[in-house]
């Protein structure tokens, strides 16, 4: 694709090896500017699409404002940040995630001293450019993501105001799942000769993966149940999953308390140690991997057999990232979802997301492994 070599680092540091379909199909025609909708469901790789692409479209020689990607929740602004910031890592990028509930002077300030990427939702993204904080004058493109959502629910009279106050002649780009009537007229009015991609929902497959959940009545069983299962069942590698780095290394100390050989990585760490870690799992030499959901998206090991839930993911989104660990491309593997007694509808959702059925876990769970 011509990438710039630094985000290249970025991008297989981050743990991308190959392309996804929509990752082949929307990246070059961002980069080569033109406006670009993209159909897509969760977990095909979007992120990652519109983050690359608008990266190798930054000139780093100037500071100012290029490119702002807007999303509906403040969680998702913040996630998708944190893809740019690691993907931009080589490159010396600014940026910044502009969302409520962080200090509006900081951000101003922030924003003041010159940021080239902003990841923010729409209000206030709004907040900042009136206040005269974010200057609009060098930025070149505009990325909604989630654009159904962000068009839909009281976020369309922001949407239409934030066009209103951007260069008119900026290159939009959206992503979004389905095409209800409110996109097709953004697309309409604000957009040029928009180059349309879709992507099936159906390149997304948990096939070869068993699905099981354990119902365990108190937060404070999961250790035992966990450490349970690995006495009774023996495992090449598994990955278990956490959503806090707190809990990852709450559970790390436990484990090695009952002398279990474990590894833990999360975003806390440095890109050398994280490398470190990584390397002792993938040669065999640590078995175990408790980590967050910052690596959901960026483990390939082959021999993962096994993926433990040990927290429900916090968007479902991540849940196919994580157990996809241990089945990718045609490779079989076990899911254990621990499901506490908040979480049993959460479960449900995941079950009806990816139309699929996760069951109690079974007594001989060690022969699907």
């Amino acid at each position: 694709m011509n990438l710039n070599p630094k985000l290249l680092r970025g991008i297989y540091a981050y743990g991308f090896e190959r392309p996804s379909a929509i990752q082949q199909r929307a990246i070059i025609p961002v980069v080569k500017e033109h406006d670009v909708i993209a159909q897509a469901q969760s977990g095909t790789g979007k992120t990652a699409t519109f983050s690359v692409a608008i990266l190798q479209r930054i000139d780093l020689s100037l500071n100012a404002t290029q490119a702002i990607i807007l999303a509906p929740t403040r969680e998702l602004a913040l996630q998708t940040h944190k893809v740019v910031v690691a993907l931009g890592d080589y490159m010396d990028v600014t940026s910044l995630a502009c969302v409520g509930g962080t200090n509006i002077r900081d951000d101003m300030a922030t924003l003041r001293s010159g940021v080239q990427v902003v990841v923010a939702t729409p209000g206030r993204l709004l907040d900042m450019i009136k206040r005269g904080g974010l200057k609009s004058d060098h930025a070149k493109v505009l990325c909604l993501d989630e654009a159904d959502e962000m068009l839909s629910q009281g976020f369309k009279d922001q949407i239409y105001d934030v066009f209103q106050l951007l260069p008119g002649d900026l290159q939009v780009i959206l992503f979004s799942a389905t095409m209800p009537s409110d996109v097709l007229e953004v697309s309409n009015k604000f957009m040029r000769d928009p180059i349309r991609i879709l992507v099936k929902k159906d390149e997304l497959t948990l096939e070869g993966i068993k699905q099981f959940y354990i119902a365990i009545e108190k937060e404070e069983w999961k250790l035992d149940t966990l450490c349970d299962i690995f006495d009774t069942i023996s495992i090449a590698q598994s990955v278990i999953f956490c959503n806090s780095r707190r809990k990852v290394d709450w559970l790390t100390a436990k484990m090695e308390e009952r002398e279990f050989t474990v590894s833990a990585i999360h975003g806390d760490m440095d890109q050398q140690q994280r490398g470190v870690i990584m390397k002792s799992f993938q040669t065999g030499a640590t078995r175990v991997l408790i980590t967050t959901d910052l690596l959901a998206r960026g483990i390939d090991v082959q021999q993962v057999s096994l993926v433990i839930n040990f927290d429900l993911p916090a968007n479902r989104e991540n849940y196919i990232h994580r157990i996809g660990r241990g089945g990718r491309f045609g490779r079989k593997g076990v899911a254990i979802n621990f499901v506490a007694a908040n979480d049993v509808s959460t479960l449900r959702e995941l079950e009806k997301f990816y139309s699929t059925q996760i069951d109690e876990m079974p007594m001989n769970v060690a022969d699907f492994i």
